[in-house]
């Protein structure tokens, strides 16, 4: 069974907004073509022309998700103009986390200095991103102690990555980005849905690790169950019929269409799906901000990546009507409108990483 759970216009109170973004990538720079070499085939025809992606970042061995996870911390609350004691709750998205145990926002936390906030990690994988900007705006309305939330999506996949596996090695990447909400008396955040289907769990995963199957020497010299793997194939239909549908709904209740949509940021994985879903709204794909051609894919950190590229590249304005969508294993899937109420970062400001 699935299950659909929804946030939107309806009994408004304290609203809130996006006030300032930020990402960060790791120092280390993969091209396809440096893949090519280690598999032994050209997998540029279909890695670029079918997925869209040419380069991506990896950590190197020093580097982890709570370090890309700071840099675009520290990136949004400077767009923001806030110190770190004014921010009163950390929620950070990532099915990476630095440790199993503690919470990667724990560690964040302290090296942040966020004295006055509470802090947890939510994990929705590669929807989780949505899921926590839906779950900061529902913590502003709900309750006058929060009125500033860091949300940070952080991913580090590269470290769960088979050398062997084209499938997973070619296509997925680290970064981190993060997005300051902050209670106001003008909305911009408008409304929200979340959608899950667990028949779909065990399609893709790292299943290793937790409780169910612990590090043993036996997975170790198995060598397989630690990785990062496909198992089973999702539909097409997933995202291709899952997006519309949930976009739709998001934008029904805010009295929009999607012609209203001036900016779409969509899961980064597949180019060929955006086209698909751009196509079958009706949508010009020049509404549709990407970023895997020169990041990959960063999974829980791909749509804030995404927002901070596009503003920081100029493409958004003031009042612009933004709608994110992200969807990834689990099956998990969220997506999001909002009012861009603030132009908070320079353009020509540098894409931070966790050498600089």
């Amino acid at each position: 069974m699935s299950s659909t759970t929804t946030g939107g216009v309806v009994a408004r109170g304290r609203e809130a907004t996006i006030v300032g973004t930020g990402s960060a990538v790791p120092s280390r720079l993969v091209t396809n073509e440096e893949l090519s070499a280690q598999l032994g085939e050209d997998i540029d025809p279909f890695v670029r022309g079918t997925l869209g992606i040419a380069q991506r970042h990896w950590c190197t061995p020093d580097e982890s998700t709570a370090d890309l996870a700071e840099a675009a911390g520290r990136a949004a609350l400077t767009a923001a103009g806030l110190s770190p004691a004014q921010i009163d709750l950390l929620i950070v998205a990532t099915d990476t986390p630095e440790y199993v145990s503690p919470a990667t926002s724990s560690v964040l936390h302290g090296r942040l200095g966020l004295t006055n906030a509470g802090t947890f990690d939510l994990n929705a994988g590669c929807a989780g991103f949505v899921t926590s900007l839906d779950t900061a705006w529902k913590y502003i309305r709900a309750d006058e102690r929060y009125s500033r939330v860091l949300v940070i999506g952080a991913y580090a996949m590269s470290k769960y990555l088979n050398p062997h596996d084209k499938k997973t090695l070619t296509i997925f990447a680290d970064g981190a980005g993060a997005a300051v909400i902050e209670a106001g008396p003008v909305p911009g955040l408008l409304s929200s849905e979340l959608f899950a289907d667990g028949r779909y769990c065990d399609g893709m995963g790292v299943f290793a690790g937790g409780t169910h199957t612990p590090i043993t020497r036996e997975i170790l010299d198995e060598n397989v169950q630690q990785y990062l793997r496909f198992v089973q194939k999702y539909p097409a239909s997933v995202n291709e019929e899952g997006w519309p549908r949930i976009v739709q709904s998001v934008l029904a209740r805010t009295g929009h269409t999607p012609n209203d949509v001036d900016l779409w940021l969509w899961t980064q994985v597949n180019r060929s799906t955006i086209d698909v879903v751009m196509r079958g709204l009706g949508q010009p794909i020049e509404r549709a901000h990407t970023i895997m051609h020169k990041w990959g894919y960063t999974g829980s950190a791909c749509l804030p990546m995404a927002l901070d590229d596009a503003v920081r590249s100029g493409r958004v304005k003031d009042g612009d009507l933004i709608v994110l969508t992200g969807s990834g294993a689990g099956l998990a899937m969220g997506s999001l409108a909002m009012r861009w109420r603030r132009s908070a970062i320079v353009a020509s400001s540098p894409l931070p990483t966790t050498s600089a």
